[in-house]
């Protein structure tokens, strides 16, 4: 029966620990060769013995000074001990015995980078650049990434990446990374002809698919998109990231259907996740199935019960059916997370109006206006709320209000005209009319929406033909 492999080199590593200890103490003369050294080297790093290391790596230097990998050990363990100007002075040692060894470069860049000198850390490594190929220029490229973001050198780090796939165009981490550096720095044409010809010669590389994709959706080109997207999960059926972005490209391109279809294909893929739960929600009521949209965001709120805007999407559902109790229980406890919340209280406002509970929906709606005070929509819905209930002198004052403060909006001019007709000023009502129009004849139909009566005025019925006849004139 063969020895267990791991109590062999727990057997020998003991033997190896038992010798250095007696030579170290000057008891043995037995030898240690290089080899040996770096497995105890190695034990106490691994065991994250970091002063019983150094003192190992000493010793090991002692006996082998010409050693550039026992020099390169002793850099690395002086860094971990943050002794970088030591690590750096042992560095130039190192290379003076092989100055192409990858770890001298990448050693001392961590040094550099710790002493705050990035500038030192990219001129390193980009004169290394020359010295190597292939998967060793590959490796200097991610370190010259590393450093540019540390650095923010944002653009720099997506040229690193484009020339580790121009050298190595399968690179999974390369492709990865740079799907995400595309989108921070915007180079989406760039990348767009970068993996085009990465798929001409690997057209079966899903990544690639996927980072195209991502591309094109980033200079809105939503059907090239889709297209990529699908090829991408053609290759690889259970990509997930692929069918949720798709799913964000037919939403763009208002195809619904398609968007529901790919987003729950997510859901059989990976764990259930409220940002999906909430866009199938948002597309269900896009296509006015209110009550499948209301499903989707509970389960996204059960999942994210914290999350105010939820219960606030599920109100909206129920306020676009004219279900106005239901709708304020789901706006209390958006209400009750994010109290001021102005959509919140626009929201409430408007459903305690239409159930009549006047001073609650007053309330409502003077919160929007202090949280919002240049906002057209809150003052618009305080002041027709006022209005309606014949509540004048007070929608006087709000108008007035609102027209200092959002730099005299035509909107509220034509307001303070229905204001100054239902306090019985009709001529101070068709002054403030013939300025609205003038300013703004879009803005009439509001003013009758606000009271279609205002037609039965005749005065008001000749300022309107009036102004249309030469206007055509």
């Amino acid at each position: 029966m063969k020895e267990n492999p791991y109590h062999q080199d727990k057997e020998e590593m003991k033997e190896l620990l038992y010798q250095y200890h007696q030579l170290k103490a000057g008891r043995s003369h037995s030898f240690l060769d290089e080899d040996s050294f770096e497995r105890i080297i190695d034990y106490f790093d691994d065991a994250e013995d970091l002063a019983q290391a150094l003192e190992a790596v000493e010793f090991a230097a002692e006996r082998y000074p010409y050693s550039s990998i026992i020099q390169l050990k002793k850099a690395d363990l002086l860094i971990a001990a943050r002794r970088y100007a030591d690590a750096l002075y042992t560095l130039d040692q190192a290379e003076l015995l092989d100055s192409h060894d990858i770890n001298l470069y990448i050693l001392k860049t961590d040094a550099y980078l710790a002493l705050d000198q990035q500038e030192k850390a990219v001129e390193l490594l980009e004169s290394a650049l020359n010295l190597f190929e292939s998967k060793e220029r590959i490796e200097l490229l991610f370190e010259l990434a590393d450093v540019y973001d540390d650095y923010e050198e944002f653009d720099k780090i997506f040229d690193c990446l484009k020339l580790i796939l121009e050298l190595d165009p399968k690179n999974e981490e390369a492709l990865y990374k740079i799907c995400f550096w595309t989108d921070f720095t915007k180079r989406n044409e760039e990348s767009i002809l970068l993996h085009q010809v990465i798929i001409d010669e690997h057209p079966y590389n899903e990544l690639a698919w996927f980072n195209l994709a991502a591309a094109y959706q980033g200079i809105k080109l939503y059907e090239k998109s889709i297209d990529a997207y699908q090829y991408a999960v053609v290759i690889d059926e259970k990509f997930d990231y692929a069918y949720r972005n798709m799913g964000d490209a037919f939403i763009r391109l208002r195809r619904f259907k398609e968007a529901i279809e790919v987003l729950e294909k997510v859901l059989e893929l990976s764990r259930p996740e409220d940002v999906i739960f909430e866009a199938i929600g948002h597309c269900y009521g896009k296509l006015k199935n209110y009550a499948q949209a209301r499903f989707y965001y509970r389960k996204a709120s059960h999942l994210s019960p914290d999350d105010s805007k939820l219960y606030y999407k599920i109100a909206s559902t129920y306020i676009k059916e004219r279900l106005w109790g239901q709708a304020v229980k789901q706006l209390e406890s958006a209400l009750q997370i994010h109290r001021m919340q102005p959509d919140y209280n626009l929201a409430m406002g408007e459903c305690k109006m239409q159930l009549g509970i006047i001073k609650d929906a007053i309330q409502h709606f003077t919160n929007v206006v202090r949280s919002r005070p240049k906002n057209v929509a809150g003052w618009e819905a305080l002041i027709r709320c006022l209005y309606n209930v014949a509540y004048y002198e007070e929608a006087l004052e709000q108008v007035f209000a609102a027209i200092r403060l959002t730099d005299g909006k035509a909107l509220f001019i034509y307001y303070l005209s229905a204001v100054y007709f239902a306090m019985a000023k009709p001529k101070e009502g068709l002054l403030q009319l013939q300025r609205a129009i003038i300013k703004s004849p879009k803005n009439l139909k509001k003013f009758i929406r606000l009271n279609p009566s205002i037609l039965q005025n005749q005065l008001v019925v000749d300022l309107i033909a009036g102004f249309k006849r030469n206007r055509s004139i």
